[in-house]
């Protein structure tokens, strides 16, 4: 991770800048000051193109968080993430503990994606589809620019007197923000449990939905907290995936960067002398509309999220003393400084190999996986037992996992050679109830004459109705024919 650019790099990048004093450099993050406080930022309102398609791109990532909890298939919620309940639906399948195994590979594919995404791009994701990004600059900082007025405007009522208007307003924002919150949290629940009860917390007497309740109440004070309070905090302190970047980033990665070689040496424009120096008039608009309060003219650092706020700032005062844009763009290290384009790299590739493999085999065990799922095991501690004259029967214990949305009652049959099945229990099968688990136990009861070995596999059909479901193979113990 780069925090800052050393003088001796600074000088080797743009010969002719002239240090006119020692420079400083940063052993904190931008928004702790030299105390350990925190330093509130108050970022100006972005415009440009980039800011205008990123809130294309929000409106449609609110669309999709809004309205996912209430797409069903098969009866079942697009998406659910029942911690609680150790019950995850992804497009409209169940997964249970037993189908861990996916769980681990997809967690592992998954890294890999980051690690091949963040080396070709960057924190594309964080500045772009981020829900920390997406809810704070495009939906709570909008609430606060609409309620408080510009930077400007904040930052002087934020350190004026506690008058009349600075109560209601201040008021109404967090009034609003604790609303949204709320709203947020409902939503962020039904993900979790599921829109069909969420709509009974809601509906139902409250006293039949404390536990919802009080989750409800926690999730929104968290996003409460979270962006009135922390906002910023969150990329740079605590999101795990900021603090890889210096690992996951290489010099060929895409970043938001500033080019030092036309920029450099800065200075202030005069209109009435040609000028000699760099394109950078040291304005400082990069730095005010930064919501993490870096300045990129120091090279990449930890803070920045690529959210594109700086790159529309640059561009919009070329624009102004007739210069071409591009001064702060997505670019590589190696882009700035040997004049590189972005490309795949050897590195890229070998991750995208990596990649595939992996998403052939998860999809492999994905089209492949039972909807039914069963365990067959021998009575622990039972031998064999006499059947009449001429046959014997062992014990079986069965359990089965049902990953569909209807009840399955369940029957089994002998697939490889003669016999029959007696299940134990009034009506001879085993009910497995809808997204459940069922168990039973059965006897296994073969003639004499077809046992050969002390140990014979026989292999045994699940059957819902004539459906055969699933073959399951298991030992039978029994005297050796003679």
């Amino acid at each position: 991770m780069q925090t800052t650019n050393s003088k001796d790099q600074l000088t080797q990048k743009a010969p002719s800048l002239q240090f006119e004093e020692e420079v400083t450099f940063r052993d904190r993050i931008a928004t702790v000051d030299e105390k350990g406080k925190r330093k509130w930022l108050f970022p100006q309102r972005p415009k440009g193109r980039f800011y205008t398609t990123r809130t294309i791109v929000s409106y449609l990532f609110f669309i999709i968080f809004f309205t996912i909890p209430f797409i069903y298939i098969n009866g079942r919620p697009l998406f659910l993430f029942n911690v609680t309940q150790a019950k995850f639906i992804l497009f409209g399948k169940v997964f249970w503990p037993q189908d861990f195994f996916i769980f681990g590979l997809t967690m592992i594919t998954f890294i890999v994606f980051i690690i091949l995404f963040t080396a070709a791009f960057g924190r594309l994701f964080c500045g772009w589809v981020c829900p920390q990004t997406v809810f704070m600059e495009m939906f709570f900082r909008k609430i606060e620019y609409f309620i408080e007025g510009d930077a400007g405007k904040q930052k002087a009522m934020a350190n004026g007197p506690w008058d009349t208007e600075k109560i209601l307003r201040k008021g109404a924002k967090h009034l609003v923000f604790f609303l949204m919150s709320f709203v947020i949290a409902n939503f962020f629940l039904s993900y979790i449990i599921g829109g069909k009860e969420l709509w009974k917390i809601i509906t139902e007497p409250v006293t039949q939905h404390i536990p919802g309740l009080m989750s409800l109440t926690i999730f929104s004070f968290v996003f409460y907290g979270v962006y009135a309070y922390f906002r910023e905090q969150a990329c740079t302190v605590v999101c795990p995936y900021g603090r890889l970047q210096s690992v996951l980033l290489d010099k060929n990665s895409m970043i938001v960067a500033y080019d030092y070689k036309r920029g450099e040496p800065r200075g202030k424009v005069n209109k009435k002398e040609e000028r000699t120096i760099g394109d950078c008039i040291d304005c400082f608009q990069c730095v005010r509309v930064c919501p993490t309060g870096i300045d990129i003219r120091n090279g990449t650092q930890l803070e920045c999220v690529g959210c594109t706020a700086c790159i529309d700032a640059c561009d919009n005062v070329m624009d102004k003393i007739n210069k071409p844009r591009g001064l702060v763009r997505y670019a590589s290290e190696n882009g700035i400084a040997n004049g590189e384009k972005l490309h795949y790299t050897t590195r890229m590739k070998l991750y995208t190999v990596l990649l595939g493999i992996l998403l052939t085999i998860l999809s492999f065990l994905l089209f492949t996986r039972k909807d039914v799922d069963a365990t067959v095991m021998r009575a622990p501690g039972q031998l064999y037992q006499d059947r009449g004259q001429d046959s014997v029967m062992n014990l079986y214990n069965i359990k089965i996992a049902n990953k569909t949305v209807e009840e399955v009652p369940l029957t089994i049959r002998i697939e490889n050679m003669g016999g029959s099945v007696e299940i134990i229990g009034s009506k001879h099968i085993i009910p497995v109830k809808k997204e459940g688990q069922g168990s039973g136990s059965f006897f296994v009861i073969l003639p004499k004459q077809s046992i050969r070995e002390r140990k014979t596999e026989i292999k045994l059909g699940l059957y819902e109705g004539d459906k055969l479901i699933d073959v399951v193979k298991a030992n039978f113990l029994g005297p050796v024919s003679r």
